[in-house]
């Protein structure tokens, strides 16, 4: 079931609702249907503050817009929010918008492209760097292994170097390759775009297909992920696409690199993808609620969606359960189960042992198993300028959406 509450009157709706719940207000809009037995469903009473919380973060210029899925069963709350950008002709966002999912790329299509592979015999976790890339075997990390970039364990730096000034995946490789680890690998969690950048030219190097290319034919098309992948102007229209980025006059710094006033809109926010021409493992995937709740779908169900198997069910566990070295952040082979990043996202709520990832652009997966639950936020915080912070509402909705499934309960 998908409830769709009409716009305009959310709040006011949602404050009636919960005023004259006992009354008889199930029949609301905002409201499951009622429903026989155990089956989950979703508390109403919740869904107010849910639009509160993501309304006053618009208010607050924290974000232009954004949208928001909760899924508990078959009961669902899924609702758009604000405008593409603050000018006041602005077109309103809608649940068929397309983000920029910034590093939700690495569980998308990374981690689960390195574990398919894995099932194949292909590519094998405790593999050393070097026995794909033996140019890589300097500088401390010869014994750099898949499970290690996957858990962020490797050692290697947050990112590659901004200057000299470079492009192409060829030169981010050579990069890549000229670092040297700060820590022995397995020994410390530092996440790091670099290890997903090396797995991406993994798979690529290991199949002799482009990562979008091999995400698209393994994980989104098979998944039915309409409205995901690369470089979306390819297939969408830029005015379905959420503008991130606007180039600030003599502006430095992370995305310095843009022009004054040039607008990022279907081209990937994240400056070192954009060098790699907009596809790598770290980032770069565009996608819509719909198509992350599939995907949400897919890992709870043990892999497997609508008939289609995408992941083992061993692949699964691999994801979403702890991977890590004893000691270090709780990460699975892809998914943040608690590292310092999990703890605004997970709420107050979800227990230690739900898991997930979120994306610099403003966006958030995250999955309980015990309650069989998961929330989506896609927005473009990032808009205009990179500066505004919505830790605080990841908490908010992240605690709400626990509260709404039922999660936690005895």
């Amino acid at each position: 079931m998908r409830i769709y509450p009409l716009r305009p009157s959310r709040r006011l709706l949602a404050a009636v609702c919960i005023a004259v719940l006992a009354a008889g207000c199930a029949s609301s809009r905002h409201a499951p249907r009622p429903r026989a037995g155990d089956a989950p469903q979703l508390d109403v009473r919740r869904f107010a503050q849910i639009d509160a919380a993501v309304d006053d973060a618009i208010d607050a210029h924290k974000l232009p817009g954004a949208v928001f899925h909760l899924e508990h069963g078959d009961a669902v709350y899924e609702q758009a929010y604000g405008h593409l950008t603050y000018a006041p002709d602005a077109a309103d966002v809608t649940t068929s918008t397309v983000f920029d999912a910034a590093s939700l790329t690495k569980v998308l299509a990374t981690a689960p492209s390195v574990l398919i592979l894995a099932e194949q015999g292909r590519i094998g976790l405790d593999d050393k760097l070097v026995k794909y890339f033996p140019e890589c075997g300097n500088g401390g990390k010869e014994t750099i292994t898949i499970r290690q970039l996957l858990t962020h364990s490797s050692g290697l730096p947050a990112g590659l170097p901004k200057e000299p000034a470079w492009t192409g995946r060829a030169a981010a490789h050579k990069l890549a390759c000229a670092l040297a680890v700060t820590h022995a690998p397995g020994t410390h969690f530092r996440y790091s775009d670099v290890n997903y950048i090396l797995l991406g030219q993994i798979v690529e190097q290991v199949t002799g297909t482009p990562l979008d290319d091999y995400a698209q034919a393994h994980v989104f098309a098979p998944l039915r992920m309409q409205n995901t992948g690369y470089l979306p102007l390819r297939r969408a229209d830029a005015g379905t696409i959420a503008p991130t980025q606007v180039g600030q006059d003599g502006g430095k710094g992370a995305h310095g690199d843009l022009a004054p006033g040039e607008l990022l809109r279907g081209v990937v926010h994240d400056p070192t993808v954009r060098r790699m021409g907009g596809v790598a493992g770290s980032a770069g995937v565009f996608t819509t609620v719909g198509d992350v709740a599939r995907y949400a779908r897919m890992v709870l169900a043990g892999g497997v969606l609508d008939g289609v198997r995408i992941l083992s069910p061993h692949s699964v566990t691999l994801l979403t359960t702890v991977q890590s070295p004893p000691g270090l952040a709780q990460r699975g082979l892809g998914m943040d189960i608690d590292s310092p990043y999990a703890k605004r996202p997970r709420g107050s709520v979800y227990p230690v042992g739900s898991y997930g990832h979120t994306g610099f652009t403003g966006c958030v997966l995250w999955i309980d198993p015990h309650s069989k639950s998961f929330y989506v936020l896609l927005s473009n915080r990032v808009y205009p300028d990179d500066k505004s912070n919505v830790l605080d509402l990841y908490s908010r909705l992240g605690t709400l959406a626990a509260q709404a499934a039922g999660a936690g309960r005895s």
